[in-house]
Parts: structure tokens; sequence; C-alpha cells
């Protein structure tokens, strides 16, 4: 039996193997608890996740899930009874985001879900931690959720065979900004993205951080990155517009997609007292400003 702190796949178990009880799975090497959904204890990395029903708020759809932190839910009704806290495995699964560590996805017999197996739990392979947000569950109570994306090279079990998308091309608004991101859905839903708004934003602020003032000066020229205030794709469904950017550098960057920091909507920053840098024809959004306060700002 391996405790926690195993990452990757396991010697001797491919993808698909099915077991019929929780224990097993921790003999295996699988998962190091029996009872929690989450295996990993806060202080580190998770190493593996059980997606069976637990939460009324999982939501399954193959090769992409979002997954509902653990804590404050009724253990026979499955709904939420109280807040969740950014504790043991849901901190876990913050630091599988920030050092790019994979998490192994066990779906169980439980879960409603087109994926599930019949019977018992089986391993379905590895999976990035892509993004995490607060929301209400739908019992009204706060939980952190998380999209984990499937790494591994099989397709999830069950999963129909995507169709490509032809990609469309962006007519251009009034202010010689691209349009909104092209949104089609045939049988896989994804969004197609214009890179040139998020050029377009950094060029207006000459590449410099618009909380710190850093440009990074590279050999192939100044380089900055497009922060989306209101992330893009499901289920924020923020747009790829420029009054939806902020143009940060690295370190910012991750800091605003963490939740370290906030815009107030005077555009005061959160602890410092400092205000965002501004340039002419650059306007920001409030609405998508208190979007991402709601949703990712710490709470207590």
């Amino acid at each position: 039996m391996r405790g926690h702190g195993h990452y990757g796949e396991v010697i001797g178990v491919p993808e698909g193997t099915v077991f019929r009880h929780r224990i097993d799975l921790v003999r295996a090497g699988l998962h190091s608890n029996r009872m929690r959904g989450i295996s990993g204890s806060g202080g580190e990395a998770a190493d593996a996740v059980i997606v069976s029903g637990g939460y009324e708020d999982d939501a399954d759809f193959g090769d992409e899930i979002w997954y509902t932190g653990e804590g404050g839910n009724d253990v026979k009704t499955k709904g939420q009874v109280a807040h969740q806290a950014l504790a043991r495995g849901n901190l876990s699964l913050i630091r599988n985001l920030l050092e790019g560590i994979p998490v192994r996805v066990i779906r169980g017999f439980r879960l409603n879900s087109a994926f599930a197996p019949e019977d018992g739990y089986r391993y379905d392979g590895l999976f990035r931690v892509e993004n995490y947000w607060q929301d209400r569950s739908k019992s009204g109570f706060r939980v952190f959720r998380y999209t984990l994306r499937k790494i591994t090279a099989s397709p999830s079990p069950g999963l129909p065979k995507p169709l490509l998308l032809q990609e469309e091309k962006a007519e251009y608004g009034s202010e010689d900004l691209p349009a909104p991101v092209t949104r089609q859905q045939i049988e896989v839903s994804r969004i197609i993205r214009s890179t040139e708004t998020a050029r377009a934003v950094k060029r207006m602020h000459h590449y410099a951080c618009q909380v710190c003032g850093l440009c990074l000066e590279t050999p192939g020229g100044p380089y900055a990155e497009a922060a989306h205030i209101r992330p893009l794709g499901q289920p924020h469904n923020g747009p790829d517009t420029a009054d939806n950017i902020l143009c940060l550098c690295p370190n910012h960057h991750l800091l605003f997609d963490l939740g370290a920091f906030t815009l107030e909507e005077d555009l005061r920053i959160t602890g410092t007292g400092d205000s965002l840098r501004r340039v002419a024809g650059h306007r920001v959004n409030t609405e998508h400003l208190r979007y991402h306060r709601e949703h990712f700002a710490p709470r207590p």
C-alpha cells in the first residue's frame, strides 16, 4: 500500500481498471483514503480524486469534469449544509494547479453521469487541474469548484469522438479592436479565441503591467500577459473583449487569477490602496470586476 504523495500513473494499474470497493483503491496505491474524495492533506498537491456523486454540484463531461471540493455536505442527501473551507483537500488541488501536478481520476458507480462505471470504481487516467473558483452550491452554500481536464491519450469511456470546429474570422469593431470571441456548439463546445484582442490591449499599455508598471524586455521584444477578468470558457463564459482584459506581468497575472488581489469598482487594488494603471482608450468593465471579486476573492 502506498501513502499519499505518489503522483502520476501507478505501475500495474492501466487506465480502465475497475475495483469493487474503495478499500481496493487504497490497497492498489491509487488513493490514500477510503472515505474522502480528495487524496491530499493541504500541505502538498493531491495525487487522486474520486468522482462518485457525493456532491450535488459535480458535472461530468468526459474529458472535462467540474469537480466540487470537499466538506460541508450531508452524506445522506448529498446536499450542502455548510460553507466549504480552503483547507485540506481543497487546498491540495490548488497546489496541483500551481505546480502543474496531475491527479488520478477515479469514477464511482454512484456518479450520475454517462461516463460512470456500471459497478465499482474505475481508474480513468490523469487529469490536470486547469482552474478553480468559488461558487454558490445548488443549496446556496459556498463551495470550491475545479476544472479537471484529461491529459492522457485515451478518451474517457463513453465519450463521443469530438468534431473539429472551423474557426471563424473575427470582424473588427469601430475602435479597431477585434470583435467578441465566436462561439459554436456541435457535439463538443469550445471557444474560438482571437489573440489579436489581447495583443491590442498589451500594445495600448506598451506591455507595462497595470499593477506594478513592470515591462519585461526580452531578446524578442517586450513581454506582458493578457489576464481575463472573468475567465473564458464554461462555466464563467467571459468575453474575449478589451474591457475584460488586463495587461499584467506574469507575477500579478498569477496572483489575480488565484484571487490574491481583486479590483474595486473604482479600480483600487485591494489591500494596497493603489489604483490600477490606466491609459486612454482602454475601459475596464466593472461588471467583470464584480464577478471576479464574487468568485475568486478569499472569504472569511
